[in-house]
């Protein structure tokens, strides 16, 4: 007992000094911005893509825009591919041995993203105790430490063309780097949290969490409802409380999580349950929400990552305007360029965010570049629909575990439109009135899809699929996209997955 009250004494003050450089981050952000700028190029100017671009001619912003170019997966992926072979000292200093699988909307090609030891350990693993260090500080009542919380990561595996390279979701690195003295306050074990089989790990991780008591939850949406349902199922309880009673905190993150906030509250219905929002991809992360009830995130400077915009009307010019972080302004969306300390350069993750607030930097997720539908002029994003799809179902008493749009094409006979494919986890009783009030929710939110359906001119009212309970999850298994971050694509211009889903139903 004293060992353990000292080790959570020791804890406390640590937590007590993160909080202090969560702090910094609001304070001092455009310092941090630099000081991480300064190490990237010092770094830089070491590696073969560094020589190449003439980094050691480098002395300030306008020299980096000038010299480095913007860059995408596409133009990074045979530098990548070296390292993932071996080869040293090619985007980042020396050698790297992970490598986190962006699985994105479950694209057929996946993604490879260096991740270095210093990314691991400067912004991965800080990011993530900065993030507790902010729940602490508003939560000093909050049992982190007395007792558990989940781990749902993915799994790791070697590079086919190098086996000292391991591949896998960003939360399986994370994960497997977990400091041995902190495990014990993690469930499941390491064992279960890394298998490979992510049906195999789900049977064990909910007959393993059965008897565990968890405080603090974390993981994608999608999947963490799944692990519910399979524990409901075993246990026989009718909600997660009954088995986590004293579960008080959900981290969340990789989808919006407005469509799933009615579902997470008949799960755990017993005590108010505090949810945070945290922006961890697999290039890096980001941002966290860092006050509670809030909506927006802190942009997390002096972690490892260097940030640059592109003003969302300048996204698919050939040559887009690029502005520093000192020159975004509120309420306007932009695209994310980062530079990170795995060696990806101004690299464009096809991310887009509004910012909220300028002292300090806190924004919005608002959506994806390429996952939007703008085929009319529409321009809808992730957060209109997101936002429209809570608004209805708290209007009918529905839940939606997942959806996906695509645009109906125009022809010579039929006017364009949206078709969606939900699947709900409580129905609503009139799926039509459901459909009518979605598309006027939408309207509300995006004047752009109102001006379209204006008087039915451009575009009909959507149309809603009803699909059975499983059906999404039936067709990720189908591509082997089963656990981890594997997403459902939620917008998509081209019908591919909205018809690949429909054909697996009817069949």
């Amino acid at each position: 007992m004293k060992l353990g009250n000292t080790v959570n004494a020791s804890l406390r003050r640590y937590l007590a000094y993160r909080y202090a450089r969560v702090e910094a981050i609001r304070q001092s952000p455009l310092q941090l911005q630099n000081k991480t700028f300064r190490q990237l190029i010092s770094k830089g100017q070491k590696t073969k893509y560094g020589k190449l671009h003439h980094f050691e001619l480098i002395r300030s912003e306008e020299d980096f825009t000038s010299l480095c170019p913007l860059n995408d997966y596409h133009s990074l992926k045979s530098y990548i591919y070296r390292h993932m072979d071996g080869e040293a000292h090619v985007l980042w200093p020396g050698k790297i041995r992970y490598f986190s699988k962006s699985a994105g909307t479950t694209q057929e090609q996946c993604k490879y993203l260096p991740v270095s030891w210093e990314l691991l350990h400067q912004n991965l693993r800080s990011s993530s105790w900065d993030a507790v260090a902010s729940l602490y500080h508003y939560k000093p009542d909050s049992a982190i430490l007395k007792r558990k919380n989940l781990l749902m990561g993915g799994s790791l595996k070697p590079w086919k063309n190098n086996p000292h390279a391991l591949v896998g979701d960003v939360s399986a690195i994370m994960v497997s780097n977990i400091p041995a003295f902190t495990r014990s306050w993690y469930a499941p074990d390491m064992k279960i949290a890394l298998l490979p089989n992510f049906e195999e790990k789900l049977e064990l991780m909910a007959k393993a969490l059965l008897t565990e008591d968890l405080f603090l939850l974390a993981g994608v949406p999608t999947w963490t409802v799944v692990l519910f349902e399979k524990m409901l199922e075993l246990s026989g309880k009718s909600h997660m409380h009954e088995i986590w009673p004293n579960a008080e905190v959900y981290f969340h993150g990789g989808i919006g999580f407005e469509p799933y906030k009615k579902q997470f509250a008949d799960y755990l219905p017993d005590k108010p349950v505090e949810y945070r929002e945290v922006y961890n991809a697999s290039e890096g992360y980001f941002g966290f929400q860092d006050r509670p009830m809030a909506d927006d995130l802190l942009l997390l400077c002096g972690n490892g990552i260097y940030y640059e915009f592109i003003p969302l009307s300048e996204t698919d010019k050939e040559n887009p305007e690029i502005i520093p972080l000192e020159e975004v302004v509120e309420n306007q969306q932009y695209e994310i360029v980062i530079s990170t300390l795995a060696g990806l350069w101004r690299y464009r993750i096809g991310d887009t965010i509004q910012f909220s607030s300028t002292r300090p930097y806190r924004f919005k997720i608002t959506g994806r570049t390429k996952q939007c539908i703008n085929v009319f002029g529409e321009e809808v994003m992730i957060g209109d629909t997101d936002k429209a799809i809570a608004e209805v179902c708290n209007l009918l008493d529905a839940h939606v575990k997942e959806y996906t749009v695509a645009p109906i094409f125009m022809n010579k006979k039929e006017k364009g439109g949206h078709e969606w494919i939900i699947e709900f986890a409580k129905e609503p009783k009139d799926l039509l009135l459901f459909e009518d009030l979605l598309d006027k929710s939408l309207q509300q939110i995006n004047a752009d899809y109102q001006a379209k359906r204006f008087k039915n001119l451009a575009l009909e009212n959507l149309k809603v699929h009803s699909v059975p309970r499983g059906s999404f999850r039936n067709w990720l298994k189908a591509k082997g996209k089963l656990g981890g971050q594997n997403k459902v694509p939620r917008l998509s211009e081209k019908r591919k997955y909205l018809e690949e889903i429909l054909f697996n139903v009817e069949m």
